[in-house]
Parts: C-alpha cells; structure tokens; sequence
C-alpha cells in the first residue's frame, strides 16, 4: 500500500507564510503533532518511507519512525513546489495582486511560475517519476509512507487519483495526517 503524509508544523505554518523550498523546521508543535502520529499509526506496518530531504519533513519522517525499524529515504522529487521570490511572504492572500496567488486560487491560469519558482508541469513531473519508479514496490506488497508537503504531496495525490488541475487544492492535507492512496 501506499500512504501519504504532510510535516509537522512550522513557525512559517503558523505565521501564514509561504514556505515551498525554504529549509524551515519544525516547531515545537510540529514535534508533538509527529509523536502523536507515530502512536496513532503505530498499527499500520510500513516498509519503507521516503520524505522529502527538506527539515521539516525529514524530522517528521525520523520522529515518526523513531523505535521502528523502516528506513528512511530521502528524495530531492519530494521537496515542496518552489514559491520562488513569495517563499516567506506572509499572507500572500492580503496583498491585492500578489501573483503567486494565481497557484492557489485559479491552479489551471498558473502558467508561468513566478519569478524563481516552479509551474504545475514541473512539479507533476518530477512528482510522477518518483511515482513510476515506486509503484513496482507497491505491486510486490510493500508498505510505503511518503513523507512531503502541501502543494508536493496534492500533486501525487491528484495523479494517484486522477484529480484535475482545476481541483488541485480541494483535497487539501493535514499536518501529520496518514493518508492511504493506493
């Protein structure tokens, strides 16, 4: 089977600031949140989790799977989607034409990222080859969680289960929620 899961929180979470590929870790909140999902999912056997190499899902990932014994693999097709010049922008949403917006509010019309970040296609992309080279594990019966973040992980969940793009952000992901896709 194969299982999802967003970081911890953050201090940026918490301030409402964009993230993307800025290397920010956890909080003590974030901490907890992980602990608290290494007890509630301690039931569901897992083979193999691969997180992005970013902080603040790999401390999720490592928390989580602290006393277990499943490796813990980083891949750079699981960082988060660059936000580029607006990575720790606060409230994107209150700034009256902040372009970044395009992404979360109308994810078909995001045709050219920002300056510095990354489009849809990229994203999908890089995304959908680590999704071709895992589902063979998948097929054999392995367990794997992967360990990522917000627009990053929708991006797998939206190709898993054949989510337009227009729908992108409805799913939408809670910190430290598992969630199964396949």
């Amino acid at each position: 089977m194969l299982y999802i899961m967003r970081h911890g929180r953050t201090d940026w979470n918490d301030e409402r600031k964009l993230q993307g590929r800025t290397d920010i870790p956890l909080n003590e909140t974030g901490r907890q949140m992980a602990r608290a999902a290494a007890l509630r999912y301690a039931d569901i056997d897992l083979d193999l989790i691969y997180c992005s190499p970013l902080i603040r899902a790999l401390e999720t990932a490592r928390i989580f799977s602290s006393g277990r014994d499943i490796p813990v693999i980083t891949d750079d097709r699981l960082k988060e989607m660059a936000f580029g010049i607006y990575e720790g922008t606060a409230r994107s949403f209150d700034i009256p034409d902040c372009p970044v917006n395009v992404l979360f509010k109308d994810p078909e019309n995001y045709k050219v990222p920002v300056e510095g970040g990354e489009s849809f296609d990229e994203l999908f992309n890089r995304t959908g080859s680590f999704l071709d080279e895992i589902r063979p594990l998948v097929s054999e019966g392995k367990n794997i969680l992967i360990v990522g973040h917000g627009a990053m992980n929708l991006s797998i969940i939206c190709q898993v289960r054949n989510i337009p793009l227009k729908d992108f952000w409805s799913t939408g992901i809670e910190n430290c929620k598992m969630e199964r896709l396949i």
